[in-house]
């Protein structure tokens, strides 16, 4: 049951959220009509529906976007959705930080194997962006680990509920937010796509299925990556009885997407040296949240 709850929230919930995002944030924003809600998922099932093209024989090309989906996935059954992460039992944050680094790394690896310069400069940018922003993720759960004694995500959410919050895990959730925007690939952090820069980047010689697995995985990172920070450093609704924190995590989610929606719309592109001074910044600020929680704050 919580299998199909937790792999339903990340199929389906992020291309809605990405649809009613479009359809009444940036569209209002920009005072047009905007897609309907349901584009994203037209848009992918007609890729899925196209010819399967490839510009490169290379096996990675084939089975990267594959790896990509089935990371993103394995992630979403090991996160906290409201209830005990379905596979939860069985591994631990450490296993879950391996997994979002599986799918990052197989979006640089179909990139490297393209032969488009384009699909190589967007490839690079992924490399530099994950090194700089994966920490955040990383310290800030080692945070929230040495606070609750524990690297069970489930057991940090309950305990986090428990103890209320504490100092170490206020600033542990303020760095994982302002890191969130680039941890899904928006703007002002969408450098390694950039559509008007490098067309795509290292999507720019994928089409068909394979593009459609890709952009399925982004969405589900983006749910993974909001529930962490929801179930880990906002569990309100840890208590609440089955549906209701199961819907209770879904509006703290929702809250999450449509304020990374709204630094989306608002906010230009950065370059990449600008992007690295932010994540260092950002990274210091999480460190400082470790050693609050080193000192028992």
């Amino acid at each position: 049951m919580t299998a199909a709850i937790n792999l339903g929230l990340a199929l389906l919930v992020g291309p809605l959220l990405a649809g009613v995002v479009r359809k009444y944030l940036r569209a209002r924003l920009h005072s047009r009509q905007g897609p309907p809600v349901l584009q994203p998922f037209y848009d992918l099932f007609k890729l899925l529906g196209k010819e399967d093209l490839r510009s490169s024989p290379s096996p990675v090309v084939i089975y990267g976007p594959m790896v990509a989906l089935a990371a993103a996935l394995a992630a979403a059954l090991l996160t906290p959705m409201g209830t005990q992460p379905p596979l939860g039992h069985y591994a631990d944050m450490i296993v879950l930080a391996y997994l979002i680094t599986i799918a990052a790394t197989a979006t640089v690896m179909v990139g490297l194997s393209s032969p488009s310069p384009y699909s190589a400069v967007g490839a690079g940018r992924e490399i530099m962006m994950h090194i700089v922003v994966e920490p955040v993720l990383i310290v800030c759960l080692v945070t929230a680990a040495f606070k609750s004694g524990t690297l069970m995500m489930w057991d940090i959410a309950q305990w986090h509920h428990l103890h209320g919050p504490a100092a170490s895990m206020i600033v542990a959730a303020v760095a994982l937010l302002l890191a969130l925007q680039a941890q899904i690939g928006k703007l002002p952090f969408d450098i390694a796509e950039a559509d008007t820069e490098i067309m795509g980047g290292p999507f720019i010689e994928l089409s068909g299925p394979r593009l459609a697995l890709f952009q399925w995985a982004s969405f589900a990172r983006q749910i993974v990556y909001a529930s962490i920070l929801a179930a880990i450093f906002i569990p309100w609704g840890v208590a609440f009885a089955f549906p209701f924190n199961i819907l209770a995590h879904l509006a703290t989610v929702v809250a999450l997407i449509v304020v990374v929606g709204l630094i989306d719309v608002v906010n230009p592109r950065l370059r990449i040296e600008q992007a690295m001074r932010y994540f260092l910044a950002v990274i210091g600020l999480a460190v400082v949240a470790l050693v609050l929680a080193i000192a028992g704050f």
